[in-house]
Order: structure tokens, then sequence, then C-alpha cells
């Protein structure tokens, strides 16, 4: 028999007070974190050596696909990018890398648009190594007005290589097939349907995994980019590879949580210790677009024999994501990227510091921006300024070649700049006493707002009035968020010189 034990009053109060405490503690723990924080979409991941790599979509920024590293999944690291100049055929749009193995050579299947007629087809880069030295091999599929999100499936001895067409032929899209050759950079025979999108719901991003005799095709529905997206992660099933596939009545397998819109484009690789593991990418619900779609992880598991399987999201590291990059090597950063289209960067680092000039268009009123991928919207960015002329040095946050916004100095003026709807406008300017070094400052708040100071040698900081608050809800680009860095405009025989670069969260 159990002894009765009363409570007082206060330790009851106590008890209900931890448990209070307890409760919060385990809600705070269930905040869905990125593995990969900041504009990572549609990765591709693999593992070799006993880690792990992701290749990821980079738009209209270079270098070209961002690879990273991991040790166990949860931890990244960038370490390189499969392109450092675009391939000849290309003229942009770089989306949806994805990796593959075989006789002993790793090949990256890609997406670009072709420089003759804008059409986006699929090239493959192939390498002896999963994280550099990546060759490109051309074009291997071109097929109608858009051949986009190619995935490598190997069905026994037999690769097949499947991709996302007619989006842009008035017809239902599909994802097709077609055998590879042996060397993989060549298709064989004619394409073939998998599945088609009868619904109109959207259909792309797909990966392949076979359970118990099924195949299973894993695939995203819905619009993919942009603040008004309902991407989400679908699945459908055949016992033969060639179809046909049965829908999952009870899809999406992935979609919006508390924390997460728009979930989708992700492949599958087995953990060291036998378990599945999905990459994909995701909005944040409050940075949104101006963080861009993030890499994300789920678990892969199948309650039942034969059943359909499920993903359950994975809890991100919570890091801290501030940087600071100073300039005491002489190579510069991985983390940079800058809008290739419109601008050709000539970057140098010594003693210090980092001097940046090179060349633009001649339609271009921005000039150049060294770029980092932001992983919030809320953020504070300062520079150095160290050098003195007329060109115009300091801070950008650059969404593309008509939508800018930076603060910097030209000889003795600080200026605060904006080009909007391809149309340069200067906010203001303030005459300062001191030509350098010059300390510049952007502030992004919560409300989408922008605040910009300087401060003089020995000074304190100085807000840049305007006559209206500035917003920051013209940057964004359909499918990539703006960045945040480095600028210069001036000629080519002017520069801008920076002694470190921070961004704050």
């Amino acid at each position: 028999m159990r002894k009765k034990v009363k409570f007082s009053r206060y330790a009851t109060l106590a008890v209900i007070a931890n448990l209070l405490l307890i409760t919060n503690l385990l809600s705070a723990q269930t905040v869905i974190e990125p593995v990969i924080a900041g504009d990572f979409a549609d990765p591709s991941i693999v593992r070799a050596n006993n880690q792990y790599y992701a290749v990821g979509t980079s738009s209209e920024w270079a270098p070209h696909f961002p690879i990273y590293s991991s040790k166990d999944l949860l931890n990244w690291k960038q370490i390189g990018y499969v392109f450092e100049q675009a391939p000849a055929w290309t003229s942009g749009s770089f989306w949806a890398p994805e990796y593959d193995y075989h006789n002993q050579t790793y090949f990256i299947y890609y997406t670009a648009r072709r420089k003759k007629d804008n059409v986006s087809c699929i090239g493959v880069a192939t390498s002896k190594y999963p994280d550099r030295g990546f060759v490109d091999q051309g074009i291997i599929i071109d097929y109608g007005k858009e051949a986009i999100d190619a995935f490598v499936y190997l069905d026994g001895t037999t690769r097949y290589i499947t991709f996302k067409a007619y989006g842009l032929d008035q017809r239902p899209i599909e994802i097709l097939a077609y055998k590879l050759a042996q060397n993989g950079l060549k298709v064989e025979g004619e394409p073939f349907s998998l599945l088609k999108d009868d619904a109109n719901i959207g259909l792309e991003g797909q990966s392949i995994l076979k359970k118990d005799g099924y195949y299973y095709i894993f695939y995203s529905a819905g619009n993919c980019c942009g603040a008004q997206c309902d991407y989400n992660v679908r699945v459908a099933r055949s016992t033969s590879f060639a179809g046909p596939y049965q829908l999952y009545a009870a899809n999406p397998l992935l979609m919006e949580n508390e924390y997460w819109k728009c979930s989708g484009h992700g492949t599958f690789v087995k953990s060291a210790d036998g378990k599945d593991y999905y990459l994909y990418h995701a909005y944040n619900k409050k940075t949104n677009v101006f963080s861009g779609r993030q890499g994300m992880l789920a678990r892969l598991s199948w309650p039942q024999k034969g059943g359909w399987p499920v993903l359950k999201e994975q809890l991100g590291p919570k890091l801290n994501q501030d940087l600071k990059i100073t300039f005491t090597k002489p190579k510069i950063d991985k983390r940079w990227q800058w809008d290739f289209r419109n601008s050709s960067p000539t970057i140098n680092q010594k003693n210090g510091q980092l001097h940046l000039t090179g060349s633009t268009n001649n339609n271009n009123l921005t000039g150049i921006a060294l770029t980092v991928r932001p992983v919030s919207a809320i953020f504070e960015a300062t520079t150095t300024v160290t050098n003195t002329n007329n060109a115009l040095k300091g801070l950008v946050y650059y969404g593309d070649l008509g939508a800018a916004i930076g603060i910097g100095i030209a000889g003795n003026e600080v200026v605060y700049w904006k080009v909007e709807n391809k149309t340069r406008t200067v906010l203001s300017k303030i005459k300062i006493t001191t030509t350098v070094p010059v300390e510049l400052k952007m502030k992004a708040a919560d409300d989408l707002s922008l605040m910009v100071f300087y401060r003089e040698v020995n000074g304190t900081w100085k807000n840049v009035p305007v006559k209206e608050k500035i917003t920051l809800n013209f940057l964004p680009q359909w499918d990539r968020s703006p960045r945040i860095g480095l600028h210069f405009s001036g000629s080519d025989n002017q520069e801008a010189d920076f002694s470190f670069f921070e961004l704050k969260y």
C-alpha cells in the first residue's frame, strides 16, 4: 500500500512551475532548424570517403553550384563550387545539380540555359572527386522548350536518367526517362514517360527508391518559389520502373508546418548506420524569400512492410550564423558570390585588405556586388573603406541588376543609393571631413525597413537621414534570395579597398 503524501500549497506551486519550465524547454527544442542555412535550393547528396557531400542550385550567382561537406548530416561547411567559370554553352539559370557515382567517377547532372536560344537543357560534369575538379562535358539532354531536374537511377545493371519535360509546352508536365550510356555522358534510345501531371498541380524534383518490390517516385508538386509558393513532397509507386505509378492517397508527405513552408526537391542518402535521410529545401516562414530556400533534413521510415513511406523533419543544429571575414590570406573566402551575367569582378587580397574592382555591362546601374548568402532578413552588415577616390565604395544589398540598395563613400561624400525598376536614385548625400578610413553599416529590421550609418575615425555612428521610410520588399527575385556584401562602382583604373566585412543576425 502506497503512503499518501500531502503537499503544501507552495510545494504544489513549485511542482507546477517546474512542469511548465520543462514543457517550455521541450517546446523550444522542437523548433526545426535548417542543416544548411541560407539559400540552398534543390539539393543533391552523396556519401563518400566516410562523409557526406551536398550540392545545390546557384541560379544567377557565380561561382556556380556550391558544394558543402559534413561528417554527421547536421553540421555542414562550404568547401567549394562545381564551376568557377560558367561552361561555354550556358547563359544562366544554374539549377538542380544531381550527384551520381559509377566507374570510379563522380557525375553532376545539372540544368542551365543554353546561350544560343535560352532554352533550359541538362548538362553533365565529371570528376574523380566529389568536391572538386569537375570538368564540363556539355549537354546530355536537349528536349523541347525545357528539360530540367535530372535524377539518375540504377535499376539492376541499367542506369536511367529522369527529368521534367513540357513545363513550357502547353501540355501536361511529365517525368520522362532515358537509358544512360555506360559512360554516363549520353542517352540511348527514345524517352518514355514515368509520371504525368494530369491534375495540373505541378510535378518535378523527382527522386526514386525501390523497397519491397515497389519503385517509389518522390516528387514535388505546386509552385516552387517566391512568397506565394505552395510546394510539397508527394510519392507514387509501381511494381515496374516504367510504370504505371499509383499516387499515394494520403499525399503529401512533407508540407507546411509551424516554422517552414514550400518543402520540396530533395534526394536520399543512406547514413553510416543504415538509415535513409532526405535532404530537401524549404522557406522559413518568418524570413521567407529574404533567406531563400534553405537546406533541410528528413528521416525516411517504412511503418509497414509493403506500405507507404513516412518522412519526418529532423532538428538541425542551433548555430551562431554571424560571420566576420578578414583578408589576411591571399585566397578569397569561398562564401563570396556575384552576379556573373552583369559584372566581372577582380578581387585581390594582400596586407589585410580586400581590393575590389572590375568591369560591368553598359546598362549596369548598380556596379559590382561581392556578396554572401544571408540566413535571415534581420541583420547588421558592417565594413570599413580604406582608400580614397571618386568611385563609390561600400555595402550593398543586391537582388538583381535592377534591384539593389547600398551605402558607400565617393570622394568626400557618403552616398545612400537605390536601384529599383531599373532606375537609380540617390536617397541621401552627406559631406564628411575625414576621407578614410570610414566605417559603414546597414541595418535591416523585421518590418523589412533599412537604415544606414557611417562613422569617421574616432567618431560615433551617425544615421544617414532620408525623407521617407525605406523598405526592402523590391529586392527578392522569384527563384533566389537577395545577397549582402561589398560594393564597387567606378572605372577600370579605380578600386575599392576594405579591411573587413561583418554580418550579424
